[in-house]
């Protein structure tokens, strides 16, 4: 299992756009992907589950990945995060 802290970096948050961002890429993976704020943990590739994070500039997530491909997954969201959802 990967486990990484991300964090928000772009000003508007975690809106429409960016989830369907991350669940698009997450999507892309065999493994399981669950994004952790809290208490709640939500699958990361379902679109509704990433908006209900409620995530702003500045939130920390905790990235949960386990499968094959874990390390690849992780690289790719990971990424997304630090380009602030190539927006």
């Amino acid at each position: 299992m990967v486990t990484r802290t991300l964090e928000v970096l772009n000003r508007a948050g975690i809106h429409a756009r960016p989830a369907s961002l991350i669940s698009s890429i997450a999507s892309k993976y065999k493994s399981d992907i669950t994004i952790g704020k809290d208490t709640m943990r939500i699958n990361a590739k379902s679109i509704m589950g990433v908006i209900t994070l409620g995530a702003t500039y500045g939130t920390k997530l905790e990235l949960f990945v386990e499968g094959d491909d874990e390390a690849l997954a992780a690289d790719a969201i990971e990424t997304l995060f630090k380009n602030r959802f190539r927006e």
